[in-house]
């Protein structure tokens, strides 16, 4: 059975677009497109879609209201379709916190059509697969969630943290991020999202942890106490030079089917850091990173899946898990405090 998507915009164009694009995907089915959320309400009840794209800038209701809405009712997974400016990728990610999915950016002169037609279609078949009540309860449990002050490392380490993670990686991130110390390893992370809206979430994130949390600039530095996002459209490699480690962004072709891709940054790192390296592999579909997660494993460094039962799509840690890449399968809770330990040996 194809997936059932339903295309919420206002924009004629990019339901057509998204109509044409998803179209050409043999196991997808477009079963409508709504201008506004109040054609869309009837469609839901009328065409029940396994899966609906939703733009957040529309008349009449917006798209957060109207997720709430939907996620209170008809919890269905959604998937944003956004503007790239600045204000649509800080309301992409409030959306993620809300209850979506995942987020595809609109095409535009820096993100074409291709590109957006091959993560959209990849990214509604991850979106089939997702519980969302149970995303919907993790949600919930991380809004609630007590602050607690994690366990300070004793000394510092020249360990690096390395994180690969795509649908529902962005709950997960913040969840092993809480669980880090100050004075935590250097953390650099690979997050499937368009360009734009990394630099939303990493914001966000900084705002709320004792951690630096940034989008990543060609260059930076990889120090204790900050979190490098790699840039979406940008794939993000680690270096060494002299004693210190730094990462470098680079353009090129989709790797795995993504850019910022997790293989790209996770063989840099086998290359790179050997020993030193501490991977981590979060929810997702797909196997990006799972070969390149053994190259780390066997230059040294210690390995980490995030097991079935936390993951919202057990996706690339099952294919980590299956490339003999992993030294540990542990539920979402429990990585932070490993890496601690680990980081402490």
């Amino acid at each position: 059975m194809p997936v059932r998507v339903l295309i919420v915009d206002d924009s004629s164009i990019v339901r057509q677009t998204l109509t044409r694009e998803l179209g050409k995907a043999a196991d997808i089915e477009v079963v409508g497109a709504a201008p506004d959320p109040f054609v869309a309400r009837d469609m839901v009840l009328k065409h029940k879609p396994d899966v609906i794209t939703l733009d957040i800038e529309m008349p009449r209701m917006d798209g957060i209201t109207f997720l709430h809405k939907l996620m209170k009712h008809v919890p269905i997974p959604v998937i944003v379709v956004s503007s790239l400016a600045q204000s649509g990728s800080q309301v992409a990610v409030d959306a993620m916190q809300a209850g979506a999915v995942d987020v595809v950016a609109k095409p535009s002169v820096a993100y074409s059509v291709g590109d957006m037609a091959i993560e959209i279609t990849d990214k509604i078949r991850a979106a089939s697969r997702v519980d969302v009540n149970a995303l919907l309860r993790r949600a919930t449990a991380l809004q609630k969630r007590s602050p607690k002050k994690p366990t300070a490392l004793s000394k510092t380490t020249n360990k690096v943290i390395v994180i690969g993670a795509s649908t529902g990686g962005t709950q997960a991130i913040e969840h092993v991020l809480r669980d880090l110390p100050s004075n935590a390893p250097g953390v650099v992370i690979v997050q499937h999202m368009p360009a734009g809206f990394t630099k939303s979430y990493s914001d966000r994130l900084n705002s709320m942890l004792p951690l630096e949390v940034r989008e990543a600039e060609d260059g930076d530095a990889i120090l204790p106490g900050r979190v490098l996002i790699a840039p979406g459209n940008r794939h993000m490699l680690v270096r060494r030079s002299g004693a210190r480690y730094l990462v470098e962004l680079k353009d090129g072709p989709l790797v795995m089917r993504h850019r910022p891709s997790v293989e790209v940054l996770f063989k840099s790192a086998s290359q790179s850091l050997g020993p030193n390296a501490l991977g981590v592999m979060l929810t997702g579909m797909g196997d990006d990173g799972a070969a390149a997660m053994r190259l780390m494993k066997d230059a040294g460094a210690k390995t980490i899946a995030q097991d079935e039962a936390t993951c919202v799509v057990f996706g690339m840690p099952k294919m980590a898990i299956q490339a003999g890449a992993v030294d540990q399968i542990l539920p979402l809770d429990s990585i932070g405090q490993e890496l601690i330990k680990l980081a402490s040996a």
